[in-house]
């Protein structure tokens, strides 16, 4: 053990040190982990930052998908670049912190708390991605589906790291939607995504802070494809966004804790999904 803070340059140096002592702690942006340090619920043993570590930044488009390095920031999300391959992770990106939140926290760090409450989460359930892990011993990739499995709890082993979070390349709207109890710097009370894919004449809906983990709304999904005109992209039935909200709100699982109740959230849920889906659609 040692409780020394590791500043590897590159990403060999910092799988590196995760093999040697896998109880080492790993340090992105520390948005959430120092929060933990600060009122004692955390005391690592070591930690590994990978601050200095290049590979991890930045993203890049690869044929059909987007890659997004798991250094990749807030503040990069919202970019106009990558705003416009993926709407929705800008959307939700703008609702994190403050400024100096979004300058410093990351995907990475966002998909490896696991928290029920990360607003990235929604969204990239709604877009199926793939979290590539690697360690020492190779590289694996895993549905953030079978990735994040409670509140706070992934299957990254304790010597891998996320190195790069890949999702879809898709023609079609899509919306972020965060409720709080307050406009701005807020955790999420529920937060919705929804993704209109028009090529592949789907629509998917991922819910944040209503269950311990990401939740999507498959039956709405399914229904609601049916009530579209693809080829005109309009739904003639108004009716069909109240129905869709109420389907939504039925797939959620959520509690009464300090900041909502379990009624209150699911009503939010409706409201965001019916709202997300008229602007979509």
């Amino acid at each position: 053990m040692t409780s020394a803070v590791l500043l590897p340059s590159s990403l060999d140096e910092a799988l590196a040190a995760l093999a040697t002592d896998p109880e080492r702690h790993v340090l992105a942006g520390g948005t959430d982990s120092m929060v933990e340090v600060n009122y004692g619920h955390r005391r690592p043993a070591g930690i590994v930052s990978l601050r200095r570590v290049d590979e991890l930044r930045g993203w890049r488009v690869e044929g059909d998908e987007v890659v997004l390095g798991a250094g990749l920031t807030y503040t990069e999300m919202e970019q106009d670049d990558l705003a416009a391959e993926v709407p929705a992770l800008a959307q939700a990106a703008r609702t994190v912190g403050s400024p100096q939140i979004r300058n410093t926290g990351t995907i990475g760090g966002n998909v490896g708390t696991a928290s029920p409450a990360g607003d990235t989460l929604p969204v990239l359930s709604a877009l199926d991605a793939t979290v590539e892990l690697a360690s020492t011993g190779g590289a694996r990739a895993i549905s953030i589906h079978d990735l994040i499995t409670g509140p706070k709890r992934t299957e990254r082993r304790p010597d891998e790291l996320i190195v790069a979070v890949r999702v879809p390349r898709l023609t079609g709207p899509q919306e972020y939607l965060k409720v709080g109890t307050r406009n701005a710097m807020v955790i999420s009370v529920a937060g919705a995504a929804v993704v209109v894919d028009l090529d592949g004449r789907t629509v998917r809906c991922g819910l944040g802070s209503v269950g311990p983990t990401p939740i999507r709304a498959r039956e709405a999904e399914a229904w609601v494809a049916t009530q579209v005109d693809w080829d005109a992209a309009r739904i003639d039935d108004p009716r069909t966004y109240e129905t869709f909200g109420a389907m939504v709100a039925a797939a959620a699982r959520p509690i009464d804790d300090h900041r909502s109740t379990a009624a209150y959230r699911r009503h939010a849920c409706a409201v965001m999904a019916r709202r997300a889906l008229m602007r979509c659609v």
